[in-house]
């Protein structure tokens, strides 16, 4: 900053106001300024003005992967209503490890970020006492949780795999199979199998285990999986995923053994990604307001920053697009 004031001509605390407070200082000296900063290369040190102010311009973001296309256009929905309000958003991976997000918690609130987004409503015990004493908005997404640790912005994915399971009900499927990951260590995928029972229960269908199925993420997991329901219950007239990579894999191996979709064997998924949108036959599923879930988030967290009102409970619900598979 010094460097910066001799280069300008101004005093270290004009320099000061320019860059945080510019509303106090002349255009003109402004413009000095920021010709300055320039010129000599200065970037600001947040790392000081957040020890003063106890907060930085930063929101946190963690999702289970990056690897999973399912997050972008809700870290994308995030970053624009942020960068708009002028915060940054740092994202992080949590391996789809409760463990992992503990530390990244951490390490984010060990830098003071103004506020947390999770992707994930299931916790260590340790990173929900950290999370409910940070005195920062606290946004969980993925789910609704009747709990949240401060506010919760999704759509309820018991609802959604019930709605698509009625749906397929009501086209007349009867032996109606059931994929997912694994319920044990995914609770969006056990809520999902909830809403399966729950609506096989509502329509005055038999449940069958052997039509519950739960398989690795991947497309050669979704193709195994089919094969193994034509094999061992030959009676099953559609197949609900939860989840769009594994139903594409269905449809491969379907199309590979000659099995007609729909005639012999409907499919339907969780997820909208654009292939399933240009696949033969395109894909019934379930539409989810992604984008519209990082917005929303975001805006919550600003409203909260602003000492505004925010819903503790935001359901943004679901669309089912009915196409050809079904």
């Amino acid at each position: 900053m010094i460097d910066v004031a001799h280069t300008a001509g101004v005093s270290l605390m004009t320099v000061s106001r320019a860059l945080r407070q510019p509303e106090l200082v002349s255009q003109e000296t402004r413009d000095l300024v920021l010709e300055a900063v320039r010129k000599t290369g200065y970037v600001t040190n947040s790392v000081a003005s957040t020890l003063a102010s106890n907060r930085s311009n930063v929101v946190g973001l963690i999702v289970p992967s990056i690897q999973n296309s399912l997050y972008a256009e809700t870290t994308k929905g995030i970053a624009d209503v942020l960068r708009a309000s002028g915060l940054h958003l740092i994202l992080a991976d949590s391996g789809n490890s409760m463990e992992e997000e503990e530390s990244l918690v951490g390490a984010m609130l060990s830098q003071r970020v103004c506020g947390l987004i999770l992707h994930g409503t299931e916790h260590t015990p340790r990173a929900l006492t950290i999370m409910k004493n940070a005195g920062i908005p606290i946004i969980e997404t993925g789910d609704i949780p009747a709990d949240p640790i401060d506010m919760a912005v999704s759509y309820s994915n018991a609802e959604a795999a019930s709605a698509m399971t009625l749906h397929l009900a009501r086209r007349g499927y009867k032996r109606i199979a059931f994929v997912s990951l694994d319920t044990k260590t995914n609770r969006r995928a056990s809520e999902r199998l909830r809403g399966y029972l729950a609506a096989l229960k509502s329509a005055g269908l038999r449940k069958d285990p052997r039509l519950i199925r739960e398989a690795e993420s991947g497309i050669a997991s979704g193709a195994e999986v089919m094969s193994q329901l034509m094999k061992v219950t030959p009676a099953v007239d559609a197949v609900f995923f939860a989840g769009d990579v594994l139903a594409l894999g269905a449809l491969f191996e379907a199309q590979r053994q000659g099995w007609r979709i729909p005639d012999r064997i409907a499919i339907a998924s969780f997820d909208d990604l654009p292939i399933l949108q240009h696949s033969v036959p395109r894909v019934t599923c379930l539409r989810l307001p992604r984008l519209d879930v990082g917005r929303r988030s975001a805006q919550a967290l600003l409203d909260r920053l602003q000492g505004l009102d925010a819903p503790v409970h935001l359901n943004l619900g679901f669309e089912i697009i009915q196409r050809e598979s079904s």
